[in-house]
């Protein structure tokens, strides 16, 4: 995904986070408003990670992505990150691990 936004949100992503939310009902207003939350909090969560992460798999980008929309519905995101620094920690982490072994892996020259 090139772009993020409210309207090209990866495929399921939105009924997920309703059912994560325990939003059982569907209507146009409460789905332009989560997937604005979730637009916001994929373009926050990618800056953390340094790049596009993957939202539609299990994960710690998705774990994040999910309570981040929690806590934005909640209108608590002013605590979001002191709540799950470890967590946005580790998955800055991981993905440089990932890379360094990529790296490794191929043979490509250390920065």
């Amino acid at each position: 995904m090139d772009e993020v936004s409210r309207n090209n949100l990866p495929e399921g992503l939105l009924r997920d986070v309703e059912n994560y939310l325990n939003i059982t009902w569907s209507d146009q207003e409460t789905d332009k408003k989560i997937s604005g939350i979730i637009a916001g909090g994929m373009i926050y969560l990618n800056d953390k990670y340094g790049g596009a992460a993957d939202y539609t798999v299990d994960g710690a980008p998705r774990t994040l992505l999910m309570e981040y929309c929690r806590y934005a519905r909640d209108e608590a995101l002013d605590v979001f990150e002191n709540n799950y620094m470890s967590l946005i920690l580790s998955m800055q982490n991981n993905r440089k691990v990932a890379a360094y072994d990529t790296m490794e892996s191929t043979g490509a020259a250390q920065p």
